[in-house]
């Protein structure tokens, strides 16, 4: 499952649910889960939670899928990459990205609506 957050000020961002209420929790609105609004006023401190996010400090739900290690070490055509997990603060990215330009066009973000 996943939500979309919308906003006037940006094109619309499409997150997994695991992070999307791990951050959700992150920023105070774990309550509205399904449908909420970041208001322009609490666009500030959000972002500043949110650019303080370290790996060890944020972990996702219970829910959240875990990434298996593979046992085709030796498989050449898998990406070396493709066993590291994204981290909670990567997948923040593009919300932050999302608040920035919402906060300079003085639009608010909702989901689930």
């Amino acid at each position: 499952m996943s939500v979309k957050f919308k906003s006037q000020a940006t094109a619309d961002l499409l997150m997994l649910q695991a992070p999307a209420e791990a951050l959700l929790r992150l920023l105070g609105k774990g309550d509205c889960l399904a449908q909420g609004i970041l208001e322009v006023k609490d666009m500030p401190a959000a972002l500043r939670v949110l650019h303080a996010i370290t790996d060890e400090r944020v972990e996702l739900p219970p829910s959240a899928p875990v990434a298996e290690p593979s046992d085709d070490a030796d498989d050449e055509r898998a990406p070396a990459f493709g066993d590291e997990p994204v981290s909670l603060r990567q997948r923040a990215w593009p919300f932050i990205q999302m608040i920035e330009r919402a906060l300079a066009a003085d639009k608010p973000i909702v989901w689930g609506v």
